[in-house]
């Protein structure tokens, strides 16, 4: 009773009746793909509210104390402020090692659900019209949740973290004029500086995650403009949305998705240990732990520095240094690609109509093939990065390694990307359902597909017939395509007088959608007249006119008289 009177009070001052009936009737669709979007969502979520905890007690300063804590091999030694508040955390405030690690744990989900997300929507064509603005928030999010991540790595001081932050220096530095300058504003002043924990510490904390609550508002409402795309199956056109509406069904299950996230996050937290700082020991530029690799979403960029050979040049008397191009250049280049992507296929394509239903991936084989060739080139970046892992483990040389990773850096994608591109071909222009079902002459038929890869000939789109039945009334049809032996048809029950009568109940039922002429359904044909009364309607015309010139000429002899 007090909830339904505040819910009328707030409802007669700010009328919120209305939209809030609007959203809960909101569809979403169904398939299991877009769930990652929300597991990132609620990876985020875990990351504020395990980070609000650990905020309240760790300490950004790199000033020297001497740690007196429960850790016995660092008791009485001189460290930073910033690692031994991380060493504190971890062993003697309560729950405090368990909410560490659930927060580390919760980054690498939160990046890694965002990477999926954003590969369902690359290979389904979910980026087009009018869809571009939510691709380039999404990659932006992308590119802040990174940046994030690597400062939350780096701020407990330890050498693992260390070792990587004076990486990320020297690769700024490197940066040919505005190295220096920038490195002195990102960092604080030479590194080590005493400004770099502070500073990354108000990125992590406070500018970072207000910009990804803020990306991720504007994502949500864009979603809530423009609806959900959906895949292609019977009933569903690019002007509907089915699935499960948000009040109760899918807000049930959304709900048990948050509860599934939280659980994972804290059991990774509680059972597997992660970044064990005290073990690393705290951070010296004389020193760096080996062999040690950084977490995986910016592993592939350590990959990169590893594999490009040394080759310092100058322009214009200005040197270059080597880690500029693995460093920088690639980084620059790949969220370059992600940005331009959708319309560099919109002008190569021609395709700039509005989508709303979804590619299979394989009707669209330049695009799959591209996809798969950049996700291998930058898995074997991510392996290159464990080389010396990698060598400690096989007991092989480290140069050995590094020259197979350049090897399949260079091979892999290329073969990965052409194969994917000849079998999607083949499930195209084939009967086969899957891969596993391809024959060789499914295989045949593809290398002879001659249509423009990428040009966006996936199946026919709906279309409605219109025909005449018995030469008397009109009908019309809905067909879509649904990729397999036989379309969906929906006829309608109603005759019609004429054509335009029953194009115009078409366009009334299905909007947009485009009319064209049809066959009737077998039986229902206008009978084919014989030759001899084919023959007679032009023959009765003549009969008829010579009639009528006979009668006008008696009436005109009758009237000169």
């Amino acid at each position: 009773m007090i909830v339904r009177r505040l819910v009328r009070l707030l409802d007669s001052r700010l009328r919120l009746s209305a939209p809030v009936r609007r959203a809960m009737a909101k569809v979403f669709p169904d398939h299991w793909t877009f769930m990652f979007g929300e597991i990132a969502l609620y990876s985020f979520v875990a990351l504020v509210l395990t980070g609000t905890f650990l905020a309240l007690f760790f300490e950004p300063s790199t000033t020297d104390r001497v740690y007196h804590g429960s850790y016995q091999p660092l008791h009485g030694k001189t460290i930073s402020a910033a690692y031994a508040s991380t060493v504190e955390l971890s062993f003697d405030v309560r729950a405090g090692l368990l909410v560490r690690q659930a927060h580390h744990w919760a980054a690498l989900v939160f990046i890694g659900a965002i990477l999926l997300h954003l590969a369902r929507i690359f290979f389904t064509g979910a980026f087009r019209k009018p869809r571009e603005i939510n691709w380039l928030v999404g990659v932006t999010m992308l590119t802040l949740a990174l940046l994030n991540g690597f400062t939350g790595y780096s701020m407990p001081d330890d050498l693992l973290s260390g070792t990587g932050l004076r990486i990320a220096y020297s690769v700024v530095e490197s940066i040919p004029l505005l190295g220096g300058w920038l490195a002195f504003l990102l960092f604080g002043g030479e590194f080590p500086a005493d400004q770099t924990v502070p500073r990354m510490f108000f990125a992590h904390v406070f500018l970072v995650p207000a910009a990804l609550a803020g990306l991720i508002t504007l994502h949500m409402l864009i979603l809530v403009r423009q609806k959900h795309s959906q895949f292609p199956a019977p009933g569903r056109n690019e002007h509907n949305v089915v699935g499960s509406r948000l009040w109760p069904s899918y807000t049930l299950r959304t709900l048990a998705l948050f509860a599934a996230v939280l659980a994972v996050t804290f059991a990774l937290g509680g059972l597997f240990q992660i970044n064990p700082v005290w073990i690393y020991g705290p951070y010296d530029p004389a020193r760096a732990t080996s062999p040690a690799q950084p977490d995986w979403y910016v592993a592939w960029e350590e990959g990169a520095l590893r594999l490009f050979p040394a080759a310092d040049f100058r322009i214009f008397g200005y040197l270059v240094p080597s880690p500029f191009f693995p460093g920088v250049v690639l980084g620059a280049l790949t969220f370059l690609a992600l940005y331009a992507w959708p319309f560099l296929e919109a002008r190569v394509t021609g395709e700039r109509t509005a989508h709303q239903l979804l590619d299979r991936p394989r009707d669209h084989p330049a695009r799959l093939g591209v996809g798969v060739a950049a996700l291998l080139f930058y898995s074997v970046l991510v392996g290159a990065a464990a080389d010396d892992v990698f060598a400690r483990l096989l007991r092989v040389p480290v140069t050995s390694l590094v020259w197979t990773f350049r090897f399949l850096a260079l091979g892999l994608p290329l073969a990965g990307g052409m194969l994917a591109y000849y079998l999607a071909r083949a499930l195209r222009a084939g009967s086969a359902p899957e891969f596993a079902e391809l024959t060789r002459a499914d295989l045949h038929r593809g290398a002879k597909d001659d249509r423009v890869p990428g040009d966006g000939d996936g199946p026919p789109a709906a279309r409605i017939e219109v025909w005449q039945e018995f030469g008397l009334v009109w009908r019309w049809r809905y067909v879509e395509p649904t990729g397999g032996a036989k379309d969906l048809e929906l006829t309608s029950n109603i005759d019609y007088p004429s054509e335009q009568e029953a194009a115009k109940a078409a366009r009334a039922a299905y909007p947009g959608v485009p009319i064209g002429p049809g066959r009737p359904p077998p039986g229902l044909e206008l009978p084919a007249a014989p030759a001899t009364r084919r023959l007679g309607g032009p023959l009765a015309r003549v009969f008829r006119l010579a009639a009528w010139l006979v009668v006008l000429r008696a009436v005109r002899r009758s009237r000169s008289r």
